[in-house]
């Protein structure tokens, strides 16, 4: 069971990161650990406007935004991890690695997004990350964040 400290809602999310609709795509952190692992929620419905165009009469969420997602949550741990930071920090998504995608992502479904720490060198932060659907790996990945300060 999830601690209450380590769920963070919507407004704690946009605090840490700087994406807005559309393209915030965390819902809800449902647990971490500082320098260990994030569980999160994406919450997929029809009315997000990528829909319009991928696509029409057979919707699937991109597995570009998927990657995208699972890298959000690489930066709410790397934010919940350090002690210190400045206001101009960010982490900029980096690289992708073994990148695979085993099923579609429909409208309706709810993505959990799990991301585990593997290490940190020079700055550059290495995760793993799966997206689950319904406890079935959607899509898994390697992802490096850069800490920046701009």
């Amino acid at each position: 069971m999830a601690n209450q400290l380590n769920i963070l809602q919507v407004q704690e999310i946009m605090a840490l990161l700087p994406h807005r609709y559309p393209f915030l795509l965390i819902d809800r952190v449902l647990d971490f650990t500082p320098g260990e692992s994030l569980t999160a929620l994406k919450n997929v419905t029809i009315n997000e406007p990528i829909f319009t165009g991928h696509f029409p009469g057979m919707p699937i969420f991109p597995g570009v935004l998927i990657l995208e997602a699972l890298a959000q949550a690489t930066g709410i741990l790397g934010f919940k991890t350090v002690t210190e930071r400045s206001e101009n920090e960010l982490y900029l998504f980096a690289a992708i690695d073994d990148a695979r995608f085993k099923k579609p992502v429909v409208p309706g479904d709810t993505m959990i997004l799990e991301v585990k720490f593997l290490k940190e060198r020079r700055n550059m932060w290495k995760f793993y990350g799966e997206a689950k659907v319904e406890g079935q790996i959607v899509c898994s990945a390697e992802l490096m964040c850069a800490r920046r300060e701009l």
